[in-house]
């Protein structure tokens, strides 16, 4: 299984009024975190879209919350793939506390592979089978 590795350290700006993380921000770095496990596995999403004309559209979301995150604490965002579908690859999260590997979010992505040939009626493709086969090496 091909991971990817990114360690940040929570900053003021990513705080709520309690001083923990404030919860969108936990979305935002998973999606930040699927874009650059997909440059990983060599999948361009910027190219697939102006060449192809295909994306990966969000089509579910969610976070488990176990601990929350504070002010200047060091976190590590690990992602891999967790399922593969024909239409879909689900993608998860694990954000773990790097002062002693604890979890703190566990969060999922499932992602659709769309056609945007023409934007205002976005469908659902098969994924195509050259990245397909990226995916399931790096399953």
């Amino acid at each position: 299984m091909i991971q990817n590795k990114i360690e940040r350290k929570i900053m003021w700006g990513d705080l709520d009024s309690l001083g923990i993380v404030f919860y969108p921000k936990y979305y935002d770095w998973i999606d930040s975190c699927c874009h650059l496990f997909f440059e990983k596995i060599s999948l361009d999403l910027a190219e697939l879209w102006k060449e192809r004309q295909i994306v990966f559209g969000l089509t579910k979301t969610s976070c488990d919350y176990f601990s929350p995150g504070r002010y200047h604490q060091e976190i590590i965002i690990t992602t891999h793939i967790k399922k593969i579908e024909r239409k879909n690859v689900t993608i998860k999260h694990i954000i773990t506390n790097k002062s002693n590997d604890r979890i703190m979010v566990r969060g999922f992505e499932k992602r659709t592979c769309m056609n945007v040939k023409e934007p205002e009626a976005l469908n659902a493709m098969d994924i195509p089978d050259d990245i397909y086969d990226i995916f399931k090496k790096a399953l």
